[in-house]
C-alpha cells in the first residue's frame, strides 16, 4: 500500500549538521512578535499531536474533529477491518490540536468548547495572525509529542490513513512522512482544473528545485520531534509554501522521507484563493532556488 521515496544525495547531512540557533547557515524567521495568544489545554507527552490548522471554519470544524476523534478512539480490530489493505498497526497515544489562526467567525469559540468538552483528547490554541505555516510552526514548536502531524480540516484525505502517517515515524521508518495524491496507487476525486494546477506546480518544482517528491501540497504530513527541532527554525514561509519548503529542506538535508498513496476527495467548498496562492508559491520557489544555489540552507 505504501511507497518509500528515497531522498536524493544531499548537499548537507541531517545527521552531521548541528541543529542550533547559532549555526552559520541558520535562516530562522525574523522575530514577528506573533505567538500563541490563548489556549485551552496544555501540550501532553503523547506519541502524536495531530494539528488541524483552521481559519474561518466554524461550519465544519466540530463535525471533522469529532470524526477524527472517533477514529483515533476506535479499537485496533475495527481499524483493521476498515482498511482496504489492512495491517495491524500498533495503537498510539494522541492529542488533536486545533490551531485557529486569526479566524473572524465562531471558529475559536467552537474550538475552545471542544477542548473543554474533551480535555483528554483535544486542545486548542489561538494564534492572532493568519497563515497555515505559522500555525504549524507554533503548534508543532510547543508540542511534546514524538510525532507532530497535521491534516486539513475538511478531512479530504481519508482519516483511516492517519495510522500510516503516524506509525511510519514512530516505527523509525522515516523522519518526515507525507501523503501523495499523484502516485498511481492513489485514489483521488477532484476537478480537472485542480488536477492540472497540482501537476503543473509539482512539475515546476522538479525542474526548478531538483526535488524528487511528486506532491508538495497534500495536507497530510508528519515529522518527528527531532526533525521539528531541526527544520522548523529553517522554514521561512508562514503560509501555503510551508509544505514545499518543509519537503525541500528534508530532501536537502537527507532526512528519510516516507511518501505514500492516499484516498483523497476534493472539498467543493474550499476557501483557498488559488491565484493568490499561485503568486506566493512562485515567490517561494524563487526564494528557495536562491537559497539552494547559494548554499544558504
Amino acid at each position: 500500500m505504501t511507497t518509500q521515496q528515497q531522498p536524493q544525495t544531499a548537499q548537507h547531512s541531517f545527521h552531521s549538521v548541528k541543529a542550533s540557533s547559532d549555526s552559520k547557515h541558520d535562516l530562522s524567521n525574523p522575530p514577528e512578535h506573533v505567538s500563541i495568544a490563548e489556549s485551552v489545554g496544555n501540550p501532553a507527552y503523547v506519541d502524536a499531536d495531530i494539528v488541524i490548522p483552521v481559519y474561518n471554519e466554524c461550519e465544519q470544524l466540530a463535525d471533522s474533529v469529532i470524526a477524527l476523534m472517533r477514529f483515533l478512539s476506535s479499537s485496533r480490530h475495527s481499524r483493521f477491518l476498515a482498511q482496504s489493505q489492512p495491517s495491524y498497526f500498533p495503537l498510539y497515544s494522541w492529542n488533536i490540536v486545533i490551531a485557529d489562526n486569526a479566524s473572524t467567525d465562531d471558529t475559536w469559540p467552537i474550538a475552545a468548547s471542544l477542548a473543554w468538552q474533551y480535555p483528554r483528547f483535544i486542545r486548542a490554541v489561538r494564534i492572532p495572525a493568519k497563515g497555515r505555516g505559522r500555525a504549524l510552526k507554533l503548534a508543532w514548536g510547543e508540542s511534546h509529542a514524538k510525532v507532530r502531524a497535521y491534516m486539513d480540516v475538511d478531512l479530504s484525505t481519508d482519516v483511516r490513513l492517519t495510522d500510516v502517517l503516524v506509525n511510519s515515524i514512530l516505527r523509525g521508518q522515516a523522519e518526515v512522512a507525507s501523503g501523495c495524491r499523484l502516485l498511481d496507487e492513489s485514489h483521488v476525486t477532484r476537478s480537472a482544473k485542480r488536477e492540472f494546477i497540482s501537476r503543473s506546480y509539482n512539475t515546476l518544482l522538479r525542474t526548478t528545485l531538483g526535488v524528487t517528491f511528486k506532491d508538495a501540497q497534500c495536507g497530510f504530513k508528519a515529522i518527528s520531534a527531532r526533525a521539528a527541532r531541526f527544520l522548523l527554525p529553517k522554514i521561512q514561509d508562514n503560509e501555503w509554501f510551508f509544505d514545499t519548503e518543509l519537503l525541500t529542506l528534508a530532501q536537502t538535508y537527507g532526512l528519510p522521507t516516507y511518501i505514500f498513496p492516499v484516498r483523497w476527495v476534493e472539498d467543493a467548498g474550499t476557501t483557498v484563493d488559488i491565484p493568490d496562492t499561485i503568486r506566493k508559491d512562485l515567490e517561494g520557489i524563487k526564494r528557495m532556488r536562491h537559497r539552494l544555489a547559494t548554499s544558504l540552507i
